[in-house]
């Protein structure tokens, strides 16, 4: 995760790729539950960071380095989109036309790996991309955006040109976890 950027923009054909890679994204049903604000440039990007700006935000030390990013992305849910498409005769006999019914729900599962391919396609594409979470003013910031009432934000993706000045988290220093502890081969 790169966490400070350089102004400059990023390319729309550079742009338009790494959004075509998310729309291959898995997806439930093929329900495709997902949608995403683009913002380009400072006039847009800079709504975004007024709406969800605190008093507490300038106590944050990535903030001045995430908020020259020229491009942040929005990646929402689309509930519904899942629940209808279950719905459907081909899926009702899963009996997942109710949220509740969902084990895990897929829409957050969904946007979270087209989410994904957009980090992976900014780092294949030379950029600098830092996945982060909102803080407690999504209304507002759903309201400024115009962002209809069934979708929700799993976060935002800053994306553009590292300026080499990124510091690396601390939380680093815990390193990887040791791969036997996490991988269990045939069972635990």
């Amino acid at each position: 995760m790169v966490r400070s950027f350089c102004d400059d923009p990023v390319p729309g054909e550079v742009l338009d790729q790494i959004l075509a890679n998310a729309l291959q994204a898995p997806s439930a049903g093929f329900s495709q539950g997902w949608a995403f604000i683009v913002l380009v440039g400072p006039d847009e990007t800079g709504r975004f960071w007024d709406a969800i700006a605190d008093d507490d935000s300038t106590s944050d030390p990535w903030r001045p380095g995430l908020r020259r990013a020229p491009v942040v992305i929005v990646p929402l849910t689309d509930e519904p989109a899942y629940l209808a498409r279950y719905s459907e005769s081909d899926k009702a006999p899963h009996g997942l036309q109710a949220a509740e019914a969902w084990p895990v729900p897929y829409w957050l599962v969904d946007t979270s790996f087209a989410t994904m391919v957009i980090l992976l396609s900014a780092v294949d594409a030379g950029l600098g991309a830092a996945f982060f979470g909102l803080n407690r003013k999504d209304d507002e910031l759903m309201a400024t955006l115009g962002v209809p009432p069934e979708y929700g934000p799993i976060g935002a993706v800053a994306l553009g040109w590292p300026d080499g000045q990124d510091r690396p988290s601390p939380s680093l220093a815990r390193g990887h976890r040791a791969r036997e502890s996490v991988i269990h081969w045939g069972r635990w």
